[in-house]
């Protein structure tokens, strides 16, 4: 059977060799259109982000601001420090045992379910002695919001299910509707002058259940979870998941660590400050590198090597140049900004946020190489370099935060970022045997974009349901 199987590998190889460059040009429309559809996702994400931290903000001002994000950081960080690489593991093996879907999609879910219960009960232990400055009922809420981080281990499973079956859009519609109805609950709080960071932090938490409900009805369509072969699935899932767990590990901590440490030594109000300042440089993180990330993953897991380092590279090189541009205008009008957006209260995060601003364009460059190692079946590797950078961040963050509050936060995070980086384009000699890819745009990345956006109807919605099948 092996014999057969490599057989019809080859004869289909061979075909595809000859196909014309029409099927090339649909596949590279659909990716493309599948980068710019999660691209409009997470835009749209930005813009509801924006007005959540604009109204909180406003209303609670910095210190209430500060309460909050100490009750409502521990969910989504938690979760996404214990995945054991489950949501990468899950993609991974989909897209190369897809017979398998449904054992491996049960087993993905319970593992998901047990290693979220694991989360919550460390939150709860170590809650009181992290948040020592902070008051008896603030710790108390944000152990009671501990009871999400289940559901939000569920979700990340989720979005990687649909995201390795090409379903972008389902993945999105998780992402958009959870900030969604947080929205509309702080309105109404705010509408009723009942907003305090206590009923703020009940519009965070709580609403993951009802994308969870519909996310649930779609995978049991799509998947239909089994827990058949469940030592099997899990042999698989742990066999690649273990290995990448330190990439969604340190990713995490890049992403939470400096709130987790400035949280434990600074008080609510600076702390509401610095949140302000993150959530900002954030955004173009999330609107950029982390919608190629969304899509580059899953579509470079079959390909060979020179085409993973070469989509890898492009994607890397427009994904930063856009971030740095949208970046140096937000650094420009920093100050105005803030005080436009959040109130004159917050003018003092300026100087953390341009740091913030650089950091998040690095951190994104290295986010987008990485998944070269991914898609290649080298996870250790990346696992290893952001371990090391890990190790610099902490130590950073514990002599720097205390001398130089929000600022040295953010110096700690550039420096660790840098360093991680340089890490990631070393490795692509040292382990992979090939030339470090080119991190500089050039005329062809920018004739890529005008081709794929203009001459591949990337903005027209009827050609991009014909390329992914939208429209069946």
């Amino acid at each position: 059977m092996k014999g057969v199987r490599a057989s019809r590998a080859t004869t289909m190889r061979k075909l595809t060799s000859n196909v014309p460059s029409d099927a090339a040009s649909a596949t590279r429309l659909s990716s493309a259109g599948a980068v710019a559809r999660s691209i409009g996702a997470k835009c749209l994400i930005i813009a509801i982000g924006a007005a959540t931290g604009i109204i909180s903000a406003r209303a609670l001002q910095p210190a209430g601001r500060g309460e909050l994000a100490a009750m409502i950081l521990w969910p989504v960080f938690l979760a996404s420090a214990l995945t054991f690489g489950i949501p990468s593991a899950l993609t991974f093996q989909l897209k190369r045992n897809p017979e398998k879907h449904s054992q491996l999609m049960g087993a993905a879910l319970l593992l998901a379910l047990l290693a979220g219960g694991l989360a919550a009960l460390v939150g709860t232990v170590l809650m009181q002695s992290w948040l020592a400055q902070y008051s008896p009922k603030t710790v108390l809420f944000a152990r009671i919001f501990l009871l999400s981080t289940p559901l939000t281990s569920l979700s990340l499973v989720a979005r990687a299910a649909f995201e390795s079956r090409g379903d972008f859009a389902a993945s999105n519609k998780i992402l958009v509707w959870t900030p969604a109805l947080t929205l509309l609950v702080l309105l109404a709080l705010s509408a009723s002058h009942a907003m305090t960071p206590y009923s703020a932090a009940a519009a965070y938490a709580p609403v993951v259940v009802i994308p969870l409900l519909w996310m649930r009805r779609r995978l049991w369509r799509m998947f239909e979870p089994s827990l058949e072969s469940f030592r099997s699935s899990v042999r698989l899932l742990f066999s690649y998941g273990i290995r990448s767990y330190g990439i969604d590990l340190c990713g995490t901590m890049a992403l939470y660590v400096d709130q987790a440490l400035v949280v434990r030594v600074l008080q609510p109000k600076m702390m509401g400050i610095y949140v302000v300042a993150l959530s900002l440089s954030r955004m173009l993180g999330l609107a950029f590198h982390a919608s190629v990330v969304t899509v580059l993953f899953p579509r470079t897991v079959s390909e060979s090597p020179n085409a993973v380092r070469e989509l890898a590279g492009r994607a890397a090189r427009l994904s930063t140049l856009v971030t740095a541009l949208a970046g140096l205008g937000v650094v420009t009008l920093g100050p105005q900004l803030l005080a436009l957006l959040y109130g004159s209260e917050y003018r003092g995060a300026s100087a953390v946020l341009r740091v913030l601003i650089m950091e998040v364009v690095l951190s994104g460059a290295a986010l987008v190489l990485s998944q070269a190692f991914m898609a290649l079946e080298r996870p250790g590797v990346v696992t290893a370099l952001q371990i090391a950078g890990l190790l610099l961040t902490v130590p950073l963050m514990l002599f720097l935060v205390p001398r130089f509050g929000i600022l040295g936060a953010g110096i700690a995070l550039l420096l660790s970022t840098t360093l991680r980086l340089i890490f990631v384009l070393v490795s692509f000699p040292l382990f992979l045997k090939m030339r470090v890819p080119q991190f500089l745009p050039s005329w062809r990345d920018l004739a890529f974009i005008v081709d794929s956006v203009f001459k591949q109807g990337i903005l027209s919605p009827k050609k991009q349901m014909l390329a992914t099948g939208e429209g069946d």
